[in-house]
């Protein structure tokens, strides 16, 4: 299961609205690299796989590859606002250990392939 909290849908919604192509979607990954062993993925597709699972989550129809599921389950996607900008954050309960961006992690089982020059 994944979590999308209302800021961050809202956000996405508004992403997706703007986007050309029709039928596109939220999916997210993971990649190996980062400091800490894997990175996250996550933008808008168009293009389906027989790997795909397909979830829907606040509205958005959101695809994750069945063997990053594992990675990313229970993950909260929210969105802060912060002065004039604001970012999407990541919350992942499988992660034991993150890099000080929070965009690389790794898990109890898996460290993936730590790339520091990705940081």
């Amino acid at each position: 299961m994944i979590i999308i909290t209302d800021p961050a849908a809202e956000r996405l919604k508004e992403m997706l609205a703007q986007q050309e192509t029709p039928n596109m979607f939220l999916r997210l990954g993971v990649t190996p690299g980062g400091c800490t062993g894997f990175s996250y993925a996550m933008g808008f597709d168009d293009q389906e796989s027989d790997q795909d699972i397909y979830m829907n989550v606040q509205d958005l129809k959101v695809v994750v590859e069945k063997e990053n599921l594992r990675y990313l389950d229970g993950l909260e996607i929210d969105f802060e606002e912060s002065g004039m900008s604001g970012g999407f954050t990541i919350h992942n309960p499988n992660a034991i250990a993150t890099c000080g961006c929070g965009s690389s992690f790794r898990t109890r089982d898996d460290a993936g392939a730590p790339n520091p020059e990705q940081c």
